[in-house]
């Protein structure tokens, strides 16, 4: 009998928050059309290393399993995407898994993605309705606003972007591409351009438009394809209109 092909693993492993990151190696039985999570959990169930050696299971997140939730994003090959489509057949190997640097590592390729989600907080990613009443239909978006803004709404929060842009790191304040593209998402909205000032103001300040080192890695690493540097162009537009409805003075709010 031929001998099984075998897979085989390099990962970044990490115990706590402070702990010091370490590499371990693993071979997992290869089947067609195999992905990263499918030999991540193959490892969970017998947590043994190349050697033989007994070890703890791999902790990582993951949800939907089809490129929707953006929760498996880690470092595959030296590249940020997501576990979930990327396929085994398609990998160099030996393949090898990291966390992401740009944010806090909770353990192994497990990390906190709070300064992103503070990010959608700070410039208020929402359209603020209370929902204490019926309002009726809304206002139609035209057709062609309609069909940038879609693309845009494909955004899975998985925080790609981030870790591929320089600019975003533990010494800046920058948010990223990711927030700055959902301002302009929201601004688009019919009822969301009712606080279109106020989220163009949150994005004026440090950490915002300004920290931007246009790179364009963001738009080059999105696995969704979402025209990231579109939309910050357009906001250096829209911000550069607002700074001057701010020293004249505008009826329009």
């Amino acid at each position: 009998m031929s001998e099984k092909k075998m897979v085989k693993f390099i990962i970044q492993r990490q115990d706590s928050e402070n702990a010091a990151p370490y590499e371990e190696t693993f071979e997992v039985p290869y089947r067609p059309n195999m992905n990263v999570i499918s030999a991540l959990m193959e490892i969970r169930k017998n947590p043994v290393d190349a050697s033989g050696k007994a070890t703890t299971p791999i902790t990582w997140d993951m949800n939907c399993l089809e490129e929707v939730c953006g929760a498996c994003s880690m470092i595959i090959n030296g590249k940020p995407r997501q576990s979930c489509s990327a396929l085994v057949d398609q990998l160099e190997q030996p393949i090898r898994l990291a966390p992401m640097r740009t944010f806090p590592v909770v353990r192994d390729l497990q990390v906190d993605r709070s300064r992103m989600f503070d990010a959608l907080k700070k410039v208020k990613a929402w359209i603020p309705i209370d929902g204490t009443y019926d309002l009726g239909p809304g206002p139609r978006m035209p057709e062609n606003k309609r069909q940038w803004a879609y693309e845009l709404s494909k955004c899975m929060t998985c925080g790609v972007c981030l870790e591929a842009c320089p600019n975003v790191n533990s010494k800046s304040d920058f948010i990223g591409a990711q927030p700055l593209s959902q301002v302009r998402l929201f601004n688009a909205h019919p009822t969301g351009a009712m606080n279109k000032a106020e989220r163009l103001e949150a994005i004026m300040g440090d950490g915002g438009l300004v920290n931007c080192g246009n790179s364009q890695n963001c738009v080059q690493s999105c696995p969704k394809g979402i025209p990231l540097t579109t939309s910050i162009a357009a906001l250096n537009r829209d911000t550069t209109i607002q700074s001057f409805r701010r020293f004249f003075g505008s009826d329009h709010q």
